[in-house]
């Protein structure tokens, strides 16, 4: 399966008639793997904030979370695992496998927790395939 086909097929999918906004799976390096037409565009320092909070948790909480300029407060997430971010009727989830993100962006009606659930499941099965 290609990479795109996990974007299109598992992250952009449709759940109780409501999809993520914009979804990609990028390399820890920043890399685009596959990404939804929507998906912003991100800067260099938005990809080595993510990842510096991955290594450093919590050092993304004074700053905030940006992604392509747009800044999201971080909310609960699990230390060296996942980061949650939250803006307005929307959110973030970045979830980090072996070799990867999974990030998912959302809007209202779909909740964190929704957005989270679909995220996750990927990022966990990729991570138990060795990705």
């Amino acid at each position: 399966m290609s990479w795109q086909a996990y974007v299109d097929d598992h992250l952009m999918c449709e759940i109780d008639d409501m999809q993520l906004t914009a979804a990609a799976i990028l390399g820890l390096d920043g890399s685009v793997w596959a990404q939804s037409a929507t998906f912003p565009q991100l800067k260099p320092e938005e990809i080595t904030a993510i990842m510096t909070d991955f290594e450093e948790p919590g050092s993304l909480a004074p700053t905030g979370l940006y992604l392509g300029g747009i800044k999201y407060m971080v909310i609960q997430g699990e230390p060296g695992s996942v980061i949650r971010g939250k803006k307005g009727a929307g959110g973030v989830t970045i979830k980090k496998t072996n070799l990867a993100l999974i990030i998912g962006i959302y809007e209202e009606p779909m909740t964190g927790g929704q957005c989270s659930m679909i995220v996750e499941r990927l990022g966990d099965y990729l991570y138990d395939q060795g990705f």
